[in-house]
């Protein structure tokens, strides 16, 4: 069955993670996307490692069910104009001001199809004094505040291990994408859709956002602590780390009785959520004793047969496993044909009617040029 996206074209001038993540969710979902790389070069995330057989495994996951075509812009600029004539979607994610320059502007997209719906992803946005600086996943996150609050409470700032910010931000510019394709609908017209590293990240902080809009003071960094919820965190066992999440009133009480410790139900510094966050070192310093002493299959089965949400620390190798995520379809394959059968990512989004799939691998670069283009 087609994806909800299909007869969509989008253009794909992206490199790296955040504009191919942005656009291999469209194409997930159906759309036709073409990516348009540099003769020769191609898209840089091709040399990341590690790789199978020569390809780079982390470009053959985000840029599955793409068609590659290899094209100078510099050269062959009318050629990528006639390849705008049927698009839908234009992607970019090069540092504002070098699509105008050559000539390949939201201005110049426009005129050439008024239709056509230009989306930009850049370290900083495309205004404001930051907006000509190049941008990494590494400075957004230090830019966004989210480093400053990572890592334990009496340490330094610490760099999430994940490409959050570009991730992120992928994420972002396909929601608006697709809200600028529902405005379209309406008004026969695109129009410029961006978004930034920075702001991605930024916006994943709401929690740190309301505590200084609240308080005008600066977020402090507090560790495995959740700002708003007590007991919530990682809680080591006799034989690794579980997590808990028992805040709510009926989940800590009967937590108490689960460890053996039904006094803390009554302690006064523990009767209400916000008594438990002013008061959680020592709530998870009593806790802690009795959860080392048993191994972390026995408290998973108490604290699931209670219903007080809870589960094991996973490494990635038992995620990509897990019978849930198997059965969740949260890892795909596909055939390339220099690798062979080839796992990935499934996809994330389940839509009844037309559910996303992955079609097909990563292309070799300039794959689709002749087809395409001709």
């Amino acid at each position: 069955m087609p994806g909800a996206l299909h007869g969509l074209r989008v253009l794909d001038l992206t490199s790296n993670l955040s504009g191919p993540y942005c656009c291999m969710m469209l194409a997930d979902h159906g759309a036709e996307v073409i990516k348009l790389e540099q003769p020769g070069k191609g898209d840089a995330a091709r040399q990341m490692p590690p790789f199978v057989n020569g390809q780079s495994a982390p470009f053959m996951i985000w840029n599955r069910n793409k068609r590659s075509v290899a094209i100078d812009l510099k050269r062959d600029r009318e050629r990528f104009l006639e390849l705008v004539d049927g698009a839908d979607f234009v992607v970019e994610n090069f540092r504002p001001g070098v699509m105008a320059r050559l000539g390949l502007g939201w201005e110049a997209i426009h005129a050439r199809n008024p239709r056509a719906i230009m989306g930009s992803i850049s370290g900083f946005g495309q205004t404001g004094p930051y907006a000509p600086r190049g941008g990494f996943d590494l400075i957004a996150q230090a830019m966004s505040g989210l480093m400053s609050i990572n890592g334990p409470a009496d340490g330094p700032p610490f760099r999430l291990p994940i490409a959050i910010s570009d991730v992120a931000a992928g994420m972002f510019l396909a929601f608006g994408l697709l809200a600028a394709l529902e405005a379209r609908h309406r008004s026969g017209q695109g129009q410029h859709v961006e978004t930034s590293l920075v702001e991605a990240a930024t916006s994943f902080c709401v929690y740190e956002a309301a505590h200084y809009f609240a308080t005008g003071t600066r977020p402090p960094r507090i560790g495995q602590q959740h700002r708003g919820s007590s007991p919530y965190q990682v809680f080591a066992t006799a034989d690794g780390f579980i997590t808990i999440g028992a805040s709510q009133q009926h989940f800590f009480q009967a937590l108490c009785g689960i460890v053996g410790l039904p006094e803390l139900a009554a302690d006064p510094r523990f009767a209400s959520v916000a008594e438990r966050v002013a008061h959680n070192g020592a709530l998870v310093a009593a806790l802690a004793v009795p959860l080392r002493a048993m191994p972390s299959a026995h408290w998973l089965a108490a604290l699931e047969a209670a219903g007080i949400p809870a589960g094991p620390v996973l490494g990635f190798d038992q995620v990509l496993t897990d019978p849930h995520m198997l059965a969740r379809g949260m890892v795909a394959e596909t055939t390339h044909p220099l690798t062979g059968r080839f796992r990935t990512l499934g996809v994330p989004v389940k839509l009844s009617a037309t559910p996303g799939a992955v079609r097909a691998p990563a292309p070799h670069l300039g794959e689709h040029t002749e087809e395409v283009l001709g």
